[in-house]
């Protein structure tokens, strides 16, 4: 009687312990503090309050479309941090980078110089942090940076008379605005001869090249033409060249 007594205590003891083990394992684990990143878009801090542990790193990245903006430590123990320290006018690449490491615990509070709303703070525990954590990915940009595509050009096979330019077609890859920089060659020299643009469309564009207009004259003799495109977002397109006569 007495062994199954001890038996059945010993038993409940186990059953305890195992549930025990069992709620434990059901609770979330405490999640430390990491390397982190804060995205500066649209006049503010993705997280205006950052937390880390001693150690650790905080990257800032510029997404826009707004890019003036610095990272300028303005509590006495972050005035040693500026990421534009020798400019009042700001301004960034889209997804330029800015990293700092924390090692003393404390309130760090940074603000852009130009934009005071532009604003947020680093809280650094006492707590030994991990620097070689991974921040991960910067996040997307909210701005266009793919430069347009000048496609397939092709010029009539005519000499233009009395200004009326050479009948071209050109393709593109986005719309926008396309320059011809105009350059005549004679006796071995290239010199600048003026310019044309047009507002053109994602696609077939049929223009006509070496017209003439208050920016180029038109005059008869050879040239050069340098196309280049521009879309809405300002990206430039790599230069095109091409070669035609203007008859007498």
């Amino acid at each position: 009687m007495a062994r199954s007594r001890r038996t059945s205590c010993r038993y409940a003891a186990i059953t305890a312990f195992s549930l025990l083990l069992t709620l434990t394992a059901l609770l979330p684990a405490a999640a430390g503090a990491v390397n982190t990143r804060v995205s500066i878009a649209y006049y503010k801090w993705s997280n205006k309050e950052v937390h880390i542990d001693l150690g650790e790193k905080v990257t800032w990245d510029w997404l826009g479309p707004d890019l003036a903006h610095s990272v300028t430590g303005v509590s006495e123990d972050a005035r040693q941090w500026d990421s534009d320290p020798h400019t009042d006018a700001p301004f960034h690449r889209p997804g330029y980078s800015y990293t700092l490491q924390f090692n003393q615990p404390g309130t760090y509070v940074f603000q852009c110089k130009l934009h005071p709303v532009v604003r947020g703070q680093v809280i650094v525990s006492d707590v030994p942090g991990d620097p070689s954590s991974d921040p991960g990915p910067q996040p997307p940009l909210n701005v266009d940076v793919t430069r347009p595509i000048i496609g397939g050009i092709s010029l009539a096979r005519v000499r233009p008379r009395g200004g009326r330019g050479l009948p071209m077609k050109v393709m593109l890859s986005e719309k926008g605005r396309l320059e011809a920089q105009y350059y005549r060659l004679a006796g071995g020299k290239r010199s600048y001869a003026g310019y044309s643009t047009w507002k053109v469309s994602a696609g077939a564009n049929r223009l006509r090249l070496g017209a003439r207009w208050k920016h180029f004259e038109a005059l008869p003799g050879r040239y050069e033409a340098v196309l280049r495109a521009t879309d809405p977002s300002a990206n430039e397109s790599k230069p095109a060249k091409l070669w035609f006569a203007i008859a007498g």
